[in-house]
């Protein structure tokens, strides 16, 4: 029953590749769950520089808010499906609905768990640290959507990547060669990569 009050306020949107889904302070009047694809989210700094602040991938949640604006704009990095739902309508129908608004809640927390992630990325490791951090992370979402998280899809452009860790294309680039020099991480094109040792890959990222 829950699931079919749910259907009745929900709309199935589609957009391509550097299509935006939301700005940074438009009134927040939809929230979004991400059914395929992936979402680059960023923040746009007053020097005019954009800070890319999260990816989202199927499962994930778009546009949650404490206030009446969005807090950053997103943009779909590859074809991407969403379920679209109203706000307001979603926030009357989790007053009736406390298990769903409990689910929504932990999503939340796992939204601020992963800012606090990418604060401690740009302020305490190293670009190698950096980058391993983020292929695991990769990895861990490839995992929660049932894969293996051994191969993980890069939707994202190495720029994506370079302005998520606080990084230059090119250093982007050397560790990425390093790693597969070092016989750690298969490339497998521009878009997937094969975590050979995760084993020795969380040693790196954790600093060991």
């Amino acid at each position: 029953a829950e699931l079919e009050r749910l259907r009745a306020i929900l709309a199935t949107v589609h957009c391509e590749p550097g299509e935006v889904i939301l700005r940074e302070g438009d009134p927040a009047v939809h929230l979004f769950n991400v059914v395929s694809g992936a979402v680059r989210l960023y923040k746009l700094l007053p020097d005019g520089r954009r800070q890319v602040t999260g990816f989202l991938f199927p499962g994930d949640f778009l546009g949650l808010v404490h206030n009446d604006s969005y807090a950053y704009s997103a943009e779909a990095l590859a074809p991407t499906t969403l379920c679209r739902f109203p706000r307001r309508k979603l926030e009357a129908l989790l007053d009736e609905l406390p298990k769903l608004e409990q689910r929504l809640l932990g999503i939340a927390s796992h939204e601020l768990a992963a800012a606090q992630d990418q604060i401690m990325l740009l302020g305490r490791k190293s670009a190698r640290e950096r980058v391993v951090s983020f292929l695991l992370m990769l990895s861990e979402a490839a995992a929660r959507r049932g894969g293996s998280g051994e191969v993980v899809s890069i939707a994202m452009g190495r720029s994506d990547i370079a302005d998520y860790l606080g990084l230059t294309i090119e250093t982007v680039s050397r560790v990425f060669t390093e790693l597969k020099t070092q016989g750690l991480v298969r490339l497998l094109g521009q878009k997937r990569a094969q975590l050979l040792k995760p084993k020795a890959l969380r040693e790196i990222a954790s600093g060991a």
